[in-house]
């Protein structure tokens, strides 16, 4: 059996929850056997899972888990693990799928592979992941050989599929250990797609000049509906948010469509963004290394180019 951990923020089920059950579920055909669902503490409407392919779906409703704590999440699902008798564990390879993921496969003795972007073959009952690897120039199709596999599924790369209807969600009776950590406060950005699940990015560097230019950049993503990000150096120096930070060191995306302006491209940049479906590059230097890796690309000045392509899609979408 296919088990997948579906993350909910506050109750609530994101996009990385549905893409993980839409993994397992594929896998699960691969394999020929179920796919099911669990879901940790608060979670309304969890039956909406079985809508992206899970047969069944488990609660473990403690109020604890409300929280995360990465010790104690692998905890109980190790014990859901053992109970259910599932072999395959899926997760989304988000901030808390990367807490879980080395914990649990040190408690069941479990091969990992994080950051899949593909589902699993199972040719000649060899089973085998494909991952990206030196920071996505490649890709390599890793073999697990133990009996109970791992498995993080990279934002983006398996898009949601409705396969049924919702199912009825049952109380999973599992031991929920004590946190050892104590939460004092948490914070929250409301109203935006977090970077790893947004589908359009709009991202900035240097060629910005300063923090008072960025208004620009905000007016674009606006009316796109897309999520603002920026480049390593603009983030160290205090212009945007640190959660903004795509790269290497940074948050790694995959969005649909990513426009880049006044970013030169460095290596390590690239390595966080070069998964995107469409990357449209803005700056003013003709030999700026993104323009290589740039599927369209406009030679200017960002402070006039930004402007007059906002001014081109909020005329179009007016008629």
């Amino acid at each position: 059996m296919v088990l997948v951990f579906a993350e909910s923020v506050n109750g609530t089920f994101k996009k990385a929850a549905f893409e993980a059950v839409t993994y397992g579920y594929q896998t699960a055909e691969t394999l020929g056997v179920a796919c099911e669902a669990i879901v940790l503490g608060k979670a309304e409407g969890a039956g909406v899972l079985g809508k992206y392919g899970a047969a069944k779906v488990h609660q473990v409703a403690d109020d604890s888990l409300n929280q995360l704590d990465g010790q104690v999440y692998a905890a109980v699902i190790a014990a859901a693990v053992a109970q259910l008798g599932a072999k395959v564990v899926i997760m989304s390879h988000t901030s808390t799928g990367k807490s879980i993921l080395g914990r649990l496969a040190a408690r069941l003795n479990a091969g990992s592979v994080p950051a899949a972007n593909a589902v699993p073959t199972n040719e000649g009952g060899v089973f085998a992941v494909r991952k990206p690897v030196y920071s996505g120039k490649a890709f390599a199709n890793i073999a697990i050989s133990s009996d109970i596999k791992l498995v993080s599924v990279t934002g983006n790369s398996i898009p949601p599929v409705e396969v049924a209807g919702e199912v009825a969600v049952s109380a999973l009776d599992v031991a929920v250990p004590a946190s050892r950590i104590t939460v004092k406060e948490v914070s929250r950005m409301e109203g935006v797609t977090p970077l790893p699940e947004a589908e359009l990015v709009v991202s900035a560097g240097r060629g910005m000049k300063g923090p008072e230019n960025w208004g620009i950049i905000e007016a674009l993503a606006e009316e796109l509906g897309a999520t603002t990000a920026c480049s390593r150096p603009v983030s160290d120096v205090g212009w945007r948010p640190h959660h903004e930070h795509v790269g290497q060191t940074g948050i790694a995306i995959r969005p649909n469509l990513y426009i880049a302006a006044g970013i030169s491209g460095a290596i390590q940049h690239l390595a966080g963004v070069n998964s995107s479906k469409t990357i449209v590059v803005i700056n003013k230097d003709p030999e700026a290394p993104f323009f290589k890796a740039a599927d369209y690309g406009v030679v200017g000045d960002l402070f006039d180019v930004v402007p007059r392509l906002t001014e081109a899609i909020r005329k179009h979408k007016q008629g």
